[in-house]
């Protein structure tokens, strides 16, 4: 088989294209375009915010001003105090206060905000005293979605409450996930990590903000493996990378009774706006690359051939296992039992 395979790139018009991978061009071959997902995951850089609580937008500000004068116009016969619960950050950053009209609060912490309110209100009330307490709205809170024990929307405490803190906040990651993918929504931004990936480095470990929406599922990406692999099925990516030999190594390496070491395929389909003519891409939306695993040249090729999710690894069987596989059936169709071993 893997002769015919080899032999469709020398016809006027093939059916598909056929590249041969060894060292001379498997680094050119990895600026072709990508297939099956973007390439890489992209996730942000660490950072730390301010410490403390901020004010935001649709956060909720209890006030209760204190004032003991007499013939107070803050609070009524007989009482030194005033509270005004509930009052709601404007999307402009505002809560509206008696006698103050509206005060602009946001992006301040909570304290600086008591003194201001208590500043503006000195002209009329000299000696009152003002008491805030201040409450995450959805614009100070983060949504974990699913692949958590306990998903729900949870406020930051303060502004330096890391991924990794709010995961643990939801019960860490569920065990049955197989090799976990975090997905972060920022605004129209979308960022992935691999979880391994994101708690072995502490740079990754990224501050959350208001109206994060993180989501945990499982890494969909796979390859099929077909052929003399000793496996037929999907098999999913264990990391983000992998290389054309941790592939066979991933579906228990070749078979030594049926393999052709000569004959290791990778079959892709690239879209049409991926094909290119001037020999630095594919040129036709079928590519099978071709390696020989039996010399240094190929397998030096084989460890640096990235696999695309979506490909399709194929180990074509050697003329001997094809001839015992034919004879075998010939034999058994009358009755012969014939077998030939590896000697014939």
């Amino acid at each position: 088989m893997v002769n015919e395979v080899l032999k469709e790139q020398d016809k006027d018009s093939p059916n598909f294209q056929v590249v041969q991978v060894g060292r001379s061009n498997v680094l050119a071959l990895q600026s072709w375009p990508v297939t099956g997902w973007s390439g890489n995951y992209h996730w942000l850089t660490g950072g730390r915010g301010p410490s403390g609580q901020i004010i935001r937008p649709g956060d909720i500000i209890d006030v209760v001003i204190w004032d003991s004068q007499e013939n107070s116009l803050l609070t009524a016969n007989g009482s030194n105090s005033v509270a005004m619960k509930g009052l709601s950050v404007s999307p402009s950053g505002k809560v509206f206060v008696p006698y103050l009209n509206e005060v602009l609060v946001t992006g301040m912490r909570p304290d600086a905000a008591r003194r201001k309110i208590q500043e503006a209100l000195s002209p009329i009330a000299p000696d009152a005293q003002v008491q805030l307490i201040h409450q995450s709205g959805h614009q100070n809170s983060a949504d974990l979605v699913s692949g958590v024990a306990k998903p729900g929307t949870y406020p930051l405490a303060e502004r330096n409450v890391t991924i990794l803190s709010l995961l643990a906040q939801g019960g860490g990651i569920s065990p049955s996930l197989r090799y976990p993918l975090v997905r972060l929504f920022r605004g129209s931004k979308t960022y992935e990590i691999r979880a391994e990936d994101l708690m072995a480095n502490a740079s990754k470990n990224i501050v959350v903000r208001g109206d994060d929406k993180v989501v945990v599922e499982e890494d969909k990406r796979y390859f099929t493996a077909l052929g003399a692999t000793g496996k037929e099925e999907l098999v999913y990516f264990t990391k983000e990378h992998i290389t054309a030999l941790e592939a066979l190594s991933l579906i228990g390496g070749l078979s030594d009774a049926r393999a052709n070491l000569k004959g290791v395929l990778v079959l892709r389909d690239y879209s049409a706006k991926q094909l290119r003519s001037d020999g630095k891409g594919p040129e036709l939306p079928q590519v099978v690359f071709a390696f020989d695993l039996t010399n240094a040249d190929g397998l030096f090729a084989a460890r640096k051939f990235e696999i695309n999710p979506g490909d399709t690894v194929f180990a074509t069987e050697s003329p001997v296992t094809t001839a015992q596989t034919i004879l075998g059936l010939i034999g058994r169709a009358v009755g012969l039992g014939i077998t030939v071993n590896d000697n014939t």
